[in-house]
């Protein structure tokens, strides 16, 4: 089957997206996209098939069918390599930082700057540890000494040194998982606001969360999925925080966006 891009402005555009495990039908012909330099709250309930739709788009599951197109390129994304190839980076719950290096190498990992003298090369740690100073600060992240290691930092100041790296590599769309579990309120309002920044640096931001408020906050509209199936796309500024809750939990759209949603082909 022959796909075409639906949405013109969009960087992202996932289109009848099927996934299935065997005789278990996990996505059902989901229609997905980002436009650039925005950020969508990816919401639904447990099992609804968000993780799956990601992991799609990120490389870790393969399509059963449909076709994603990313920076108006129809793509195949195979692995998570593939995925950061293309720019995109996914900061998960759990990070992919190593506790025992410092902020300097974990900012720099895989891609650190060397110098030669000769036949040998060398770790430019002198770059990395002003140049990791330097990035973090565009962002309003500022850290303390970049030598200081991972382990002692708090959840927040590690979602931020992840947030910063994705911005400074030139990534082109930020996937953020949960990225505000467990944090106390002050560093759950500091990734909220890197967050913004990112999509004021020109970054389109996936926001998958549990938590209503603090997506509401940030995102410019709201993918809700339920069951494999998605029940609609909803901007801010026609729906309330409650209204994205309800739907989450009953799996219904209010009657008075149902309508409009329908014309425009916005809800399944």
């Amino acid at each position: 089957m022959e796909y075409k891009q639906k949405n013109d402005n969009a960087l992202v555009d996932m289109i009848d997206i099927h996934k299935y495990f065997g005789s278990v039908q996990v996505l059902r012909g989901i229609d997905f996209h980002v436009d650039r330099q925005e950020i969508v709250g990816l919401l639904g309930d447990n099992g609804a098939g968000k993780s799956t739709l990601i992991k799609v788009l990120t490389g870790y599951h393969s399509l059963t069918r449909g076709q994603i197109f990313f920076d108006d390129e129809a793509v195949k994304i195979n692995s998570p390599h593939d995925a950061r190839e293309l720019g995109i980076e996914t900061v998960h719950q759990d990070l992919a930082l190593v506790p025992l290096m410092s902020i300097a190498r974990n900012f720099w990992l895989g891609q650190e700057p060397t110098y030669e003298i000769g036949p040998f090369s060398f770790l430019d740690k002198k770059k990395m540890a002003s140049e990791s100073i330097r990035a973090l600060a565009d962002v309003g992240i500022h850290i303390r000494d970049s030598e200081e290691t991972v382990g002692n930092m708090s959840g927040g100041e590690r979602q931020s040194v992840a947030i910063g790296r994705a911005v400074y590599f030139g990534k082109k769309l930020l996937i953020l998982d949960e990225p505000t579990s467990a944090l106390s309120v002050g560093e759950t309002q500091k990734v909220l606001d890197y967050t913004i920044a990112a999509k004021e640096k020109g970054m389109s931001v996936i926001f998958i969360t549990h938590n209503i408020r603090h997506v509401y906050e940030v995102a410019d509209r709201f993918t809700i999925i339920e069951r494999g199936h998605k029940l609609g796309d909803f901007h801010k500024s026609e729906v309330s925080e409650n209204e994205v809750a309800d739907m989450i939990v009953t799996g219904q759209i209010p009657e008075r966006l149902r309508l409009y949603h329908e014309e425009n082909g916005d809800v399944a």
